[in-house]
């Protein structure tokens, strides 16, 4: 930055309100203020290349400055701590959603008397439900807003997921879990908002540390299950499972719309008011100048997922999210399994020793099973720590690539003969990395789409996920009673072809801002304050050919 800011007994600013101006005014567009108590003829200030403005001078040459601007003046701050939890209860209530099929299975299949294959069925139906809502989803969050989708999908969730606890009969828990597997699809959303109200270098850390309360979820759903299961029964606890969800749906009135959103959809004053509250809560100062308007485009078209920018991208993230879910889901699946068995031999052993084993034969949870999975669910945060340190050093596509493949390594340790130690020891190392690989894609997929795409783009990924997670059962539970090893085999391939789509991505958003429009060259949007200049840098580096 090489403009010199001279502090003197008169300050000129700009005009950003919308009050009537004299023609003077207009032509000038700058006002003298006299200023008591300042001395004239101080010396120049220069702030070196690279410096950051200080926040008294938030953006003082800019004429205009856009939203990426306007979050990165403001900063981190009390607001994003308050968005942070509340996005934080909403990966709580999926992450125990989710975990509870593992414990709700089991327990089913033996007070029901389930076959296999209902069992197998009981779990794809709520990801049925997941991948038929998460496109709807992203398409209402980019035509309505973004906190009107999440809004709608928690209350959906919570509603079906306590109507589901007073099911009388398999078929009644079957359509319910599925209705709340649609709503699930929704929760997704939450990232989007909250990715749009993070300043870049805070972004990937932040996200990040919200799977946090994924891991907080899954951990709580097991230590849940320990006191509810023997007395309560498994009723009580979908009950008390949906309590993240009523606080959710109680505190999120508080949000507030995505200002990008606002800004994108024309409505420029609703996001300066979003804004103003931030750097007010934030005690930081708003940028001065003008809040450009962004071109307004159509929002939330599929075909947009798919131009010559986006094709391949969205294409090789699609394979990237099935393979996430289909081995995350698969592996906490297999645990229960593994668990009950002893190891992988012993599941061998079995089915050479009894050829016609009965479908309907089951085996409760023990107390040593449910704390093996306790063992196993907590490898969940090492993993977000993990991923922490290494996503912003190797960049997202190596750090989703090499997650992909120590799981893939630990899967196939799986086809030794090992101890039971061993065997939670390997689950936990493959557990802790393919949930990096999750919260990495979590990261790279809404910094990779512009704004008017960004939910859509999500959802879709989303959907696809949920694709992966409802064939998982076949595998994990159906499957592996005829070949633990194909089993395992399908599994290990799978996140070897995923390694091999990560390095194959086009854009590395490593250091990149959001892209606003979807009419820019991927890039073209801020790179960081005060690189270059007092302005908004711009980069043609990471456009896809």
């Amino acid at each position: 930055m090489s403009d010199l800011f001279h502090l003197a007994g008169v300050v000129k600013f700009r005009r950003t309100g919308e009050s009537a101006r004299s023609e003077d005014d207009t032509a000038s567009g700058e006002h003298e203020v006299q200023i008591e108590g300042v001395r004239a003829g101080l010396e120049a200030v220069e702030l070196d290349d690279g410096a950051a403005v200080p926040k008294e001078f938030a953006n003082p040459t800019d004429d205009t400055f856009m939203v990426e601007d306007a979050v990165e003046a403001i900063g981190f701050g009390k607001f994003q701590w308050k968005l942070s939890v509340l996005t934080g209860l909403a990966w709580m209530a999926d992450a125990m959603e989710m975990m509870i099929l593992s414990i709700l299975a089991p327990q089913l299949h033996c007070e029901w008397r389930l076959p296999s294959w209902q069992v197998a069925l009981l779990t794809s139906v709520v990801f049925v439900g997941m991948m038929s809502s998460s496109t709807l989803w992203g398409n209402i969050s980019d035509q309505y807003g973004r906190k009107t989708g999440l809004k709608i999908s928690v209350l959906w969730t919570l509603y079906y997921g306590i109507l589901s606890a007073f099911a009388p009969v398999y078929s009644w828990i079957l359509v319910l879990r599925g209705l709340v597997g649609f709503g699930i699809g929704g929760v997704p959303q939450s990232v989007t908002l909250y990715a749009e109200f993070l300043p870049m270098k805070a972004r990937a850390k932040c996200i990040l540390l919200i799977e946090v309360f994924w891991a907080i979820g899954t951990v709580f759903e097991v230590i849940l299950a320990v006191f509810v299961m023997p007395s309560l029964g498994w009723r009580w606890l979908l009950i008390l499972s949906a309590v993240p969800l009523l606080l959710f749906a109680v505190l999120c009135f508080w949000l507030p719309e995505s200002a990008r959103y606002d800004v994108l959809s024309g409505n420029q004053e609703k996001a300066i008011a979003t804004l103003k509250r931030i750097a007010t809560e934030n005690g930081a100062p708003m940028p001065l100048g003008k809040l450009i308007i962004s071109r307004q485009e159509d929002r939330g078209r599929m075909k947009d997922l798919f131009t010559p920018h986006f094709r391949w991208t969205t294409l090789l993230l699609w394979f990237i999210w099935f393979s996430n879910a289909f081995s995350y889901y698969g592996l906490v699946l297999l645990t229960t399994e593994l668990f009950q068995a002893g190891d992988v031999c012993s599941i061998s052993s079995q089915k050479k020793a009894v050829e016609a084993k009965c479908s309907l034969a089951c085996e409760y949870l023990s107390e040593e099973d449910y704390m093996d999975l306790l063992w196993t669910t907590l490898s969940e945060f090492p993993g977000v720590l993990v991923t922490l340190w290494i996503i912003d050093r190797l960049g997202r596509k190596k750090t989703m690539a090499l997650c992909f493949v120590i799981f893939s390594l630990c899967s196939l340790l799986l086809f030794i003969c090992v101890g039971r130690n061993m065997l939670t020891l390997l689950l936990f190392i493959a557990r802790a990395f393919i949930s990096g690989g999750f919260q990495a894609a979590y990261v790279y997929t809404p910094e990779v789409y512009p704004t008017a795409t960004r939910a859509l783009g999500l959802g879709t990924c989303s959907g696809m996920a949920r694709v992966g997670a409802l064939i998982t059962p076949f595998i994990a539970q159906v499957m592996l009673e005829s070949s633990v090893y194909l089993t395992l085999a399908v599994y290990s391939g799978c996140c070897l072809l995923a390694a091999l789509a990560s390095c194959f991505l086009p854009i590395e958003t490593k250091g990149r801002g959001l892209q606003e429009s979807s009419h820019r060259e991927w890039g073209q949007e801020m790179v960081g304050r005060g690189t270059h200049g007092t302005g908004v840098t711009r980069s043609n580096s990471g456009s896809q050919e």
